[in-house]
C-alpha cells in the first residue's frame, strides 16, 4: 500500500509543481506537462513487454528491483538541474510503475484466502487513490514552502521503506508457484471485454477531466477558490468510491464494474447537460469522482478472475490499455475543445463511457447466450 501511494504520487506530483519546475528549469509549462504525458505513454507501451521479459523471475526480486528503480529515479529527479535529466528520471520511474501494478496485484492477493482477495485489491486501490487526496496536495504544499525538489526526494525515502519491508518479509517463490499466478475461471472472451471496457472508460473520463478546471470556471461559473475546494471534494469522492466498492468486490465482482462505468456515464453526461447549474454540477462532479477510481480497480480484480494465461501478464495488459485510454482521451479532448468548448469535451467523454457500458453489456449477453443449455 505504501509503494502504491508512492508510485501514484510520483506519477501525478508534477501537476502540482508545474509552475515551480517551469520557473526553476526555465522551460515552458507545456514542456513540464510532458513529464506527465510521457509518463503515461511509457506505462501504456512498456507494461506488457516488461512483464513478459521478467515472467520467470521470483516476484520478491522483481518488486525489490522496481522499488530500487523508484528510489534511484526519485533521487536523480530531486538532484536534477536540467529538464532533460528530470525527464530521463521520470521515464525510469514510469518503467518501474509499468510493471509494479502487474506484479503487486497477484503477489498481494496470493497472501490471502480467495474469498477476501477483492478486499486486498480494494486496499491497494485505496492507497493509490490517497495519492490524489493526500500525496499530491501534501507534496505540492511542501514544494511551495521549500523547493520543488524536496517532495520528490521524499518519495525516495518512502520507496526505500517499502523496498526494505518487501525484501525482508516477502516469501521467495517461482512466479508460476504463486497462489494467484493463474485465474480460477479463465475466460478469453471476458478478458477482452474487460480490457476494452477499461480502455474506453479511461478515454471517456480523461476527454473531459483534462479540462475540468476550464469547465468549472467557464461553464459552471465557479471562482478559482471554489474550484480548489471542489478538487478536494473530487478526490475524497474518488477515495470513498474505491473504499465502498472494495467492501463489496468479493461478493459482486462483475456487478461492481458495471456500476462503476454506469456511474461515470451518468456523471459526465449530467455535467454536460446541467453543468451551468452549480448545484447540479457539484452532484455530477462527485458522481464522476466516485466512479473514476473504482473503474480501474474493478478491471484489475476482473483480470485476476478471468485471465486466460498468467495473471501478471493480464494485469500488465490492463494497465497498458487503461493508460493508452488516458492518453487517447486527453488527445481527443484537445481536438474537441476548440470546436465545442469545455462543455463539448464532457459530451464526447460521456458518449465514450456509454460505449464502454455497451461493450460490457454486449459481452455479458454473448457470454450468457453461450452458456445456455
Amino acid at each position: 500500500m505504501l509503494a502504491a501511494l508512492t508510485f501514484n504520487t510520483a506519477e501525478n506530483l508534477p501537476v502540482g509543481l508545474l509552475e515551480l519546475i517551469s520557473a526553476d528549469l526555465r522551460v515552458s509549462l507545456s514542456a513540464v506537462g510532458l513529464l506527465v504525458t510521457g509518463y503515461g505513454v511509457t506505462v501504456a507501451v512498456a507494461s506488457v513487454p516488461i512483464a513478459h521479459a521478467v515472467r520467470a523471475v521470483p516476484r520478491r526480486h522483481v518488486l525489490t528491483g522496481l522499488l530500487a528503480a523508484l528510489v534511484v529515479s526519485s533521487l536523480v529527479a530531486a538532484l536534477a538541474t536540467s529538464y532533460w535529466l528530470l525527464l530521463v528520471a521520470r521515464l525510469l520511474t514510469a518503467l518501474a510503475q509499468a510493471l509494479f501494478w502487474a506484479v503487486m496485484g497477484p503477489v498481494a492477493v496470493g497472501l490471502f484466502a480467495p474469498e477476501v482477495r477483492g478486499r486486498v485489491i480494494g486496499a491497494l486501490s485505496v492507497a493509490g487513490s490517497l495519492a490524489l487526496v493526500l500525496g499530491v496536495p501534501a507534496g505540492t504544499w511542501l514544494g511551495q514552502q521549500s523547493h520543488w525538489q524536496v517532495p520528490i526526494g521524499l518519495l525516495a525515502v518512502l520507496g526505500f521503506v517499502s523496498l526494505v519491508t518487501i525484501a525482508v518479509l516477502l516469501p521467495t517463490l517461482r512466479p508460476e508457484e504463486e497462489p494467484a499466478a493463474y485465474a480460477p475461471t479463465p475466460d478469453a472472451r471476458r478478458f477482452w471485454t474487460v480490457l476494452a471496457t477499461g480502455a474506453l472508460s479511461a478515454a471517456g473520463a480523461f476527454t473531459g477531466y483534462t479540462y475540468i478546471v476550464t469547465f468549472l470556471g467557464e461553464v459552471s461559473g465557479f471562482s478559482p477558490g471554489t474550484i480548489s475546494v471542489l478538487f478536494v471534494g473530487f478526490g475524497v469522492s474518488c477515495l470513498a468510491g474505491v473504499s465502498v466498492t472494495g467492501a463489496f468486490l468479493d461478493r459482486f465482482p462483475q456487478s461492481a464494474l458495471a456500476v462503476a462505468v454506469a456511474t461515470q456515464t451518468v456523471g459526465m453526461l449530467g455535467l454536460y447537460a446541467l453543468g451551468p447549474h452549480q448545484a447540479a454540477a457539484v452532484v455530477f462532479l462527485m458522481l464522476m469522482g466516485a466512479a473514476l477510481g473504482p473503474v480501474f480497480m474493478t478491471t484489475q480484480n476482473a483480470m485476476l478472475h478471468c485471465a486466460p494465461g498468467r495473471t501478471d501478464i493480464a494485469l500488465a495488459a490492463n494497465s497498458g490499455a487503461y493508460n493508452a485510454g488516458i492518453a487517447a482521451g486527453a488527445a481527443l479532448g484537445a481536438l474537441v475543445l476548440p470546436l465545442a468548448e469545455a462543455r463539448g469535451t464532457f459530451l464526447a467523454g460521456g458518449l465514450l463511457t456509454a460505449g464502454s457500458c455497451a461493450v460490457l453489456l454486449g459481452g455479458r449477453l454473448v457470454g450468457g447466450h453461450r452458456h445456455r443449455p
